[in-house]
């Protein structure tokens, strides 16, 4: 192998692992750890699927915000209390956690495996 196909299967696997890696400070569960949940006062619960998806299925309680508007709408979550985001399948959820952490949100749930694994 050359000296470039290395570096971009180092790139790649770099690219990879930060893609799946869990971000500090933002906390993972299950959609069964969600169900023990539910309901709690003190969390905000949003789901960054499209309109579409929200209205196709959702969960009571979720508010739809889709990912894509997160950042220009995160203004209407409070930062002092905990933010439980879901999409379909955790990827989307899981870069909306990202967004709200840069934004300065420091209580942060992902639901692993979204909507996909909701019973």
């Amino acid at each position: 192998m050359n000296t470039s196909t290395i570096l971009m299967i180092i790139f790649i696997a770099g690219f990879l692992l930060w893609r799946v890696i869990p971000v500090k400070g933002i906390r993972n569960i299950t959609t069964d750890q969600l169900k023990n949940e539910l309901g709690d006062k003190n969390k905000q619960y949003i789901d960054v699927r499209t309109p579409m998806e929200y209205k196709g299925r959702s969960i009571k309680g979720f508010k739809n915000i889709p990912v894509d508007q997160l950042s220009s709408n995160s203004s209407s979550l409070l930062k002092d209390k905990e933010v439980v985001v879901i999409c379909q399948s955790g990827m989307r959820s899981a870069r909306a956690a990202k967004i709200l952490k840069k934004q300065g949100f420091t209580q942060i749930t992902n639901v692993k495996g979204g909507m996909s694994a909701w019973n």
